[in-house]
């Protein structure tokens, strides 16, 4: 019996004569020729851009398993946004600080005309650059480079807004700065409506909007001007005063924190502003504050759909007004630090620890994603990257604070560029990337 592969002829004497009778024109094999030249030549520049057309088209990929604080949808389900899968195991919050001037900054504190004078630091005199020269490398994998084109591109069409107080309005006009140069002039503007302030791409249908809540629910604190008050009221179960505001977002990145921190305790009102008579509770701050964040989850659930959305929420960004926590002279500040700290371990005492575990608890419940940007540890090792005294002064200072620069150095919100734009490339990644 013969074999199944046996035949009159043999495999290759079959093809050799099957070549010769299909015998290529010369003019098909210069051209075939050329295609395989130009293929080995360019064939990574090809991949990119046609990977970059396939990226634009979040549907056409379903990522893996998001690994974020918080209950994620079902793997089947592709997540809003995404164009692959983030490293497996990689964990972007934890890094370190290497000197980059080779891509740092990202861009010109003179040539993003949206930055509030209260963070140009190079304006108002700051002598050094080296806090605009730091990247962050976490330590098992890279952090994917931030692509202003794609951003773009996937907000065409929608909104994203950024919802909360000073230092969230500081993420929000740092990711300006990193799209604005690929808008024409004639193509963008900004507008401030009371809380609202909305940057327009024209030419893309999208906006970057910024809605001032440092409690996100409803305080005595919510004028976006005037809102300096000593005798703070949070009012409980509130948080729709604002929230009509965010509905139809697309992505939305939240933070509130520093507002809470007052003291030990927070005064909450249960009634309305309006009362004449005024009923105030008095709830200790980790309480107050999981109030707050079970508000925006029921607030989430309700509003969001995460299979077109994307929820963030950033952590606590950390102060530096005691020097002695990283090893400084006491009665020192952020004042005139030009270095990160190097402790992996370093922990300034301003961020609550409590706090994040608050967020951690109320977040895992939520039956909608939100995506917790940690941004807390690696900022905390970034002394050197605050406005200092470098920026606007809203009040004349005195000879004696003008002779003791430490008595008013801002520690509290970041010159840009600078750090700020470090959280959004991990909001980017994590966005793109989760």
């Amino acid at each position: 019996m013969k074999s199944p592969l046996s035949s009159s002829s043999s495999p290759a004497s079959s093809s050799s004569s099957s070549l010769r009778k299909t015998r290529l024109p010369p003019y098909l094999f210069a051209l075939l020729s050329f295609i395989v030249f130009v293929s080995i030549l360019y064939g990574e520049d090809l991949v990119c851009i046609f990977g970059q057309q396939l990226q634009v088209r979040p549907s056409s990929t379903r990522p893996g398993p998001r690994t974020d604080q918080r209950k994620s949808s079902t793997s089947s389900d592709p997540v809003p946004f995404a164009i692959g899968r983030g490293e497996e195991g990689c964990d972007v919050f934890s890094g370190r600080w290497v000197r980059d001037e080779s891509t740092r900054p990202s861009y010109e504190e003179s040539e993003c005309p949206y930055i509030q004078p209260q963070l140009t630091c190079q304006e108002h005199g700051r002598p050094d650059k080296d806090y605009q020269h730091r990247r962050w490398q976490p330590h098992s994998c890279s952090l994917p480079r931030f692509n202003a084109t794609l951003m773009l591109e996937a907000l065409r069409g929608k909104r994203m807004m950024y919802v909360g107080d000073s230092l969230n309005r500081g993420q929000y006009v740092s990711m300006i700065c990193l799209l604005h140069s690929l808008i024409p002039e004639g193509s963008k503007s900004m507008e401030t409506f009371d809380s609202l302030t909305v940057f327009t791409a024209k030419d893309y249908n999208a906006t970057i909007e910024f809605y001032w809540a440092p409690f996100l629910l409803e305080s005595n604190s919510d004028n976006a001007v005037i809102h300096r008050v000593t005798d703070r009221f949070v009012r409980k179960g509130s948080i729709n005063k604002h929230g009509k505001h965010w509905k139809g977002v697309d992505i939305l990145v939240f933070n509130t924190y520093l507002w809470w921190m007052s003291g030990v305790t927070v005064k909450i009102l249960k009634g309305s502003f309006e009362d004449e008579v005024k009923d105030v509770v008095v709830k200790s701050t980790d309480d107050a504050y999981r109030m707050a964040m079970k508000s925006l989850v029921r607030w989430v659930q309700k509003n969001m759909d995460p299979k077109k959305t994307r929820v963030f929420f950033t952590s606590m960004s950390p102060t530096h007004g005691n020097s002695e926590e990283w090893g400084g002279e006491p009665g020192g500040n952020c004042y005139n630090q030009t270095t990160p700290i190097e402790d992996p371990k370093y922990w300034g005492s301003d961020s609550r620890k409590s706090i994040m575990q608050v967020i951690s608890e109320v977040f895992s419940k939520s039956k909608v994603p939100i995506t917790f940007l940690n941004i807390t540890q690696l900022s905390n090792y970034r002394k050197d990257a605050h406005t200092m005294i470098y920026k606007k002064q809203w009040s004349v200072l005195t000879p004696k604070q003008l002779a003791n620069p430490v008595s008013y150095a801002d520690c509290v919100h970041w010159c840009l560029p600078g750090l700020q734009d470090t959280w959004n490339e991990l909001l980017f990644a994590k966005l793109f990337y989760p």
